[in-house]
């Protein structure tokens, strides 16, 4: 038994690590903008509808989680991740294009609807043995965490002014 992970394992949870942080960086980006940005939006003062249209992707992400589970189970896992990845992948473009909050709130419940931490998490156990799981869960929780810093001080490099109002240029 070694202590190492072999490089498949090292590549699988690379790999997967890669694909939550992706996701959640798509999911943490907007949060410390969007409530400013809606405002622009026709239908984005009202405070529900931008509450709804962030929150709405947690809600179809929990509602979906376990029958995507379980369709990975049945269908295959990679399968599944794939479509969940293209489910997000709509999703982002159709909020991205929006031209108002409703649009946005339909764009993120597709985005959720790509539900697929589950099967991400079923293929990582399923590619790494027993005495490295662990390591393979800390990788993905590690670059959660990581994604989440990132995209606080992505959004603070973009949507600080370079100059303080008042100020000369």
């Amino acid at each position: 038994m070694s202590d190492r992970m072999t490089p498949l394992e090292l590549r699988a949870s690379i790999g997967l690590a890669s694909i939550y942080g992706l996701r959640m960086l798509g999911m943490f980006l907007i949060l410390p903008v969007f409530a400013v940005y809606a405002e622009h939006l026709p239908g984005g003062d009202n405070h529900t509808l931008i509450g709804l249209a962030l929150g709405t992707y947690g809600l179809t992400q929990a509602l979906l989680q376990l029958p995507f589970g379980m369709a990975s189970d049945h269908l295959g896992r990679k399968r599944v991740i794939y479509a969940g990845l293209l489910l997000f992948a709509l999703g982002s473009f159709w909020a991205a294009f929006a031209d108002n909050i409703y649009m946005v709130i339909v764009g993120r419940a597709i985005q959720g609807a790509g539900a697929i931490s589950a099967a991400v998490t079923a293929l990582l156990a399923d590619l790494t043995r027993e005495e490295h799981r662990t390591k393979a869960m800390a990788m993905v929780g590690a670059t959660i965490g990581l994604t989440f810093a990132a995209s606080l001080v992505l959004d603070r490099r973009y949507t600080t002014p370079s100059a303080s109002p008042g100020s000369s240029p």
